[in-house]
């Protein structure tokens, strides 16, 4: 299994590297990869832009890798729709297993915020607003995991993509 680095408009935080945490872009290379068509997805959250490029999901499926992507509820929204209209031999749309992984509760996910120590009190609120609305989406995942145990978060994860690829990542 491999990761897929994804793109952002933000700047880095702490010691995230270029190509290894994210792909750092500026707003007007970002918005030209949108207008080429090269995303697989991609959204606005909290005040900057993600995205997931197509060819390196593209590229790991062809070298028989599962692609683990970290997205948010906006972009897994774009796969499955994309999905929908895709054809049967897409290796996208045979391969995809979408989940959600939440935290426990609202007070945990702000003691975590808190504790990261990387963001001011009014972004902490934004990211806290943001997180009901992606929770009021869960949904519309296959699968959901809470994190309330990293350990045993970790495990149910691994037992559904185990399940999902058959035994095989």
């Amino acid at each position: 299994m491999v990761y897929s680095v994804s793109c952002t408009t933000r700047a880095p935080r702490g010691e995230e590297v270029d190509g290894e945490d994210y792909c750092f872009l500026s707003e007007s290379s970002f918005q030209a990869r949108v207008a080429a068509g090269d995303f697989l997805e991609h959204a606005s959250v909290h005040g900057h832009r993600y995205g997931t490029l197509r060819s390196t999901v593209e590229n790991a499926l062809r070298e028989g890798h599962s692609v683990l992507m970290d997205i948010d509820v906006q972009g897994a929204g774009q796969i499955r729709e994309a999905l929908y209209a895709a054809s049967l031999d897409d290796p996208i749309a045979s391969h995809w297993v979408d989940i959600f992984i939440g935290p426990p509760n609202g007070a945990a996910l702000r003691e975590r915020l808190e504790r990261r120590g990387e963001d001011a009190p009014q972004v902490i609120e934004e990211r806290l607003k943001n997180a009901d609305a992606e929770m009021a989406r869960s949904g519309e995942f296959r699968y959901m995991v809470i994190n309330d145990d990293l350990d045993k978060a970790f495990l149910r994860l691994r037992d559904i993509v185990l399940s999902e690829a058959g035994g095989k990542t």
